[in-house]
């Protein structure tokens, strides 16, 4: 994992993305264990409580779990899940904004759409 911190949030919670990142990109696959706490303290120099603070809350959104002994692991179905929730989370605050910045530019759906074609197009 390479991360490079920012400022505009908590350590913790771009740890955490950055772990949905690799789920939803299928890097840790159902069923992988996640690196331990205290490698990735040491590989990204933050403290082993940010790190355990992260991973609480993968537990806590059911998509890693613990096996005590063993480390943290990848549920079956988080894939799916995590679909599911950055779906809603692009409906509900992504959209919104991609809209609104449109009407600030003066955009229309259909400049949009040929855009977006275009983008395809060329990284295909």
């Amino acid at each position: 994992m390479s991360v490079t911190w920012n400022d505009d949030q908590p350590i913790y919670r771009q740890l955490r993305e950055k772990i949905v990142s690799l789920i939803l990109s299928g890097t840790f696959k159902e069923g992988d264990a996640l690196p331990s706490v205290r490698q990735v303290s040491v590989d990204y120099q933050i403290n082993h409580i940010t790190v355990s603070k992260a991973y609480q809350e993968l537990v806590d959104m059911q998509l890693v779990e613990m096996r005590r002994g063993m480390g943290m692991y990848v549920i079956d179905g988080a894939r799916q899940k995590l679909h599911k929730i950055e779906k809603e989370k692009f409906i509900q605050v992504e959209l919104p904004a991609l809209v609104n910045r449109l009407a600030d530019l003066g955009m229309s759906l259909d400049e949009l759409l040929d855009a977006l074609k275009a983008f395809k197009g060329a990284s295909e």
